[in-house]
């Protein structure tokens, strides 16, 4: 059957028009990461700018300007320039951020509690200061919506159990203040947990170390595992009933520093619904550094026995070892190695990034400051992870613990608080 002449023509056309058509491009790395990070911003666990404001300023903001700290560099003293200010983070994609309201475990309790008030209080004033930038947030909906109007949603979370002083009235206060995760260790052990950098003495968490984890998920506070022994964590998951984190911690299995997260606790963090958020600190992501830390603390100690009663000369001496045997950096490579691995063993859906910026003295190499995220996101995109795996490393993964969390602590509301009792002075 023959078509009409006109109807022919125009399908000849059609055929001829498709076949001209270019065949629709595949999306380069940086596309792919663009707009993953437009969909779903980076919300990053864990930054020191509170310790930061401690440190340099007594926690003195008059004259502080959070726009742009690239110049708080002092060559006197050897501080170099903070890594975290508002530019930066606008330009890293940043959407969210835990502040870290750290002090020293160093302090006795009461003065790591009054301490961490101080750093409380430190933080809500720097964001107060800025309100077109940042809000302060105490829950998932608050986020959302500061995702919503463009700004970067401020939390706070504790890092250590000394700073509530071994008392769950103190936790209860600290939550109350706007708290939204406590670590349960810093690198000493406290009275009820064991932390990653010390010698045991608990052989985990004691039961108030339980209690307190108890409590924590009771009233909607994560519970992070980052800097506690693999004891603690093993303890932490058999207490839990809602997901937990590990705030800025990576994996063991690639860099066998104790504050890293080793494989059996990363299957227990898959089945309890929680989140590993992978830090940017070269002894924790790249094996070379911290082999490097452990010959320089042996320098460190050959050369103060070697001068002995002369610290000068053995400070002099370590410096000239270490500008002949520089730490290794490794680079945004090496950070994408623990992401990678640590998603192939238990899912995309449990990992996140936690810097720790402004808590460390340096980072891997292309990982310097707030606004470079989006390299470890083309990198990622480079290795194959799609966008909606992109967006769910950025925030959706957090966002979906504290859900978790809160929807748990709405179970609990007619349940007693824990107690414990009160210390005598």
């Amino acid at each position: 059957m023959r078509l009409p002449l006109l109807l022919a023509g125009t399908i000849s056309v059609a055929l001829v028009s498709a076949a001209a058509l270019p065949a629709k491009q595949p999306r380069s790395p940086e596309q792919v990461a663009a707009a993953a990070l437009a969909a779903a911003p980076v919300w990053d666990g864990h930054n020191d700018v509170p310790e930061q404001m401690r440190d340099r300023r007594k926690n003195v903001l008059q004259g502080f300007d959070f726009t742009d700290t690239t110049g708080t560099a002092d060559a006197a003293s050897g501080t170099a320039a903070m890594q975290t200010d508002l530019k930066r983070m606008r330009a890293g994609k940043v959407g969210a951020q835990f502040w870290s309201v750290y002090v020293s475990a160093n302090l006795n309790d009461q003065q790591a509690v009054q301490a961490t008030l101080e750093q409380i209080d430190v933080t809500k004033r720097l964001i107060a200061r800025h309100p077109a930038d940042l809000t302060l947030c105490l829950d998932s909906a608050c986020v959302e919506a500061a995702f919503r109007k463009g700004r970067i949603a401020s939390l706070m979370g504790m890092e250590g159990g000394h700073s509530i002083g071994s008392s769950l009235a103190v936790l209860r206060q600290m939550y109350a203040l706007g708290a939204r995760y406590m670590t349960l260790t810093h690198f000493k052990n406290n009275s009820w947990a064991d932390a990653a950098t010390d010698a045991p003495a608990h052989n985990g968490l004691t039961p108030l170390g339980k209690d307190m984890v108890r409590e924590m998920q009771r009233l909607g506070m994560l519970v992070d595992v980052s800097h506690v022994s693999e004891k603690t964590m093993l303890d932490v998951l058999e207490v839990a009933r809602a997901p937990i984190i590990a705030s800025h911690s990576n994996a063991f299995a690639i860099n066998h520093h104790p504050r890293n997260v080793p494989d059996v606790v990363l299957d227990g963090i898959k089945a309890n619904g929680g989140i590993v958020m992978v830090n940017f600190y070269p002894p924790y992501v790249v094996e070379a550094a911290r082999l490097w830390g452990a010959n320089r603390d042996a320098e460190e100690a050959r050369l103060k026995s070697l001068w002995r009663g002369q610290p000068d000369k053995a400070k002099a001496a370590l410096t000239e070892w270490e500008k002949a045997n520089p730490m290794p950096k490794g680079s945004v490579k090496d950070v994408a190695d623990h992401l990678d691995y640590i998603a192939k063993r238990i899912g995309v859906d449990h990992v996140g990034l936690g810097g720790d910026l402004d808590g460390v003295e340096t980072t891997v190499v292309g990982m310097e400051d707030a606004s470079t995220y989006p390299a470890l996101f083309v990198e990622l995109a480079r290795r194959g992870w799609g966008q909606q795996d992109l967006a769910k490393l950025a925030s959706r993964n957090m966002l979906r613990v504290l859900k978790s969390a809160e929807q748990y602590a709405a179970t609990q509301r007619g349940a007693a608080p824990l107690e414990n009792p009160a210390t005598s002075f």
